[in-house]
């Protein structure tokens, strides 16, 4: 498949407004991103791209405390994915969990590893969101035991194949809107040896059935928790359950909560990590 390289020039440049951008164009189409200060990279589907969407949602930056401009290349399929695969670093979380490629040796020895395919750029553990969402359940080890477990918005399954591994009730479901992002769970759970513990489906949240699931875990963006929200809370189990959200600014967590709030969801806990936010709410 041929990508759109789109390099966003930031003036004047810092992590944090790169982040704003990245938030601002992500529901375009793009699946990947890259920070190469003075720019935000991001990389879209040739088929998916549209430079006039792009362009209007650019120009409301005009004005604004940053500049941006940008420029498009276009990457041929073997380039990306030798130029993904060169960037690719090993991922290791706590000590604990280690999410790496197949051609990564001599990593620290660490109790769960998550092997995945770097060609498949949606999701490779190394944001922030991700990190801190793999902290969770490694906290969260002894109740998550014999659980019924779903990783809603899946990417490449990380999630899901972490808490199969921690020993989540067989099978973890893992549900995305993207026939890619499922096609990738389900070859990254054969290739961690565990494809009878994931159980993949690809649709949205109209695909969950009511009362089913101990755990869900949550990682996508404000607007889709948002609107999503309510079904998650239907689709726990009627004697408590956990929801997991992250994937949001800590300035959008009162919008979580506010939401929350009417569902019969509790704030039992919180992380946050460069501004990103995570939040535990309990049924």
């Amino acid at each position: 498949m041929d990508y759109i390289a789109v390099h966003i020039k930031i003036e004047p440049f810092s992590e944090e407004r790169a982040e704003i951008v990245e938030a601002e164009i992500a529901d375009l189409g793009f699946d990947s991103f890259t920070v190469e200060e003075p720019f935000l990279n991001a990389f879209i589907p040739k088929e998916l791209f549209s430079e006039p969407n792009l362009k209007t949602l650019l120009g409301g930056f005009a004005g604004g405390e940053f500049r941006v401009s940008h420029t498009v290349e276009l990457v041929k399929e073997q380039n990306w994915n030798a130029a993904w695969e060169s960037d690719f670093e090993p991922v290791v979380v706590g000590d604990q969990v280690t999410v790496r490629a197949k051609y990564h040796k001599n990593l620290p020895r660490t109790r769960i590893n998550v092997v995945i395919d770097p060609q498949m750029s949606f999701g490779s553990g190394h944001h922030q969101t991700t990190t801190m969402m793999i902290e969770q359940l490694l906290e969260d080890r002894k109740s998550l035991k014999g659980k019924a477990v779903l990783d809603m918005g899946c990417g490449t399954g990380i999630l899901a194949i972490v808490a199969a591994k921690l020993g989540a009730g067989v099978p973890v479901h893992a549900v995305d809107i993207d026939p890619r992002c499922c096609r990738s769970t389900v070859a990254n759970a054969r290739r961690n040896r565990i494809p009878h513990k994931l159980v993949t489906v690809c649709g949205d949240a109209s695909v969950l059935i009511r009362g089913q699931y101990d755990y869900i875990l949550a990682n996508i963006n404000r607007n889709i928790l948002l609107a999503d929200l309510a079904s998650y809370v239907r689709a726990l189990k009627p004697q408590g359950g956990t929801i997991l959200l992250s994937g949001f600014y800590t300035a959008d967590i009162p919008l979580l909560l506010e939401a929350a709030a009417p569902l019969g969801l509790a704030e039992i806990s919180r992380r946050t990590r460069d501004d990103w936010a995570l939040l535990v709410l309990k049924k």
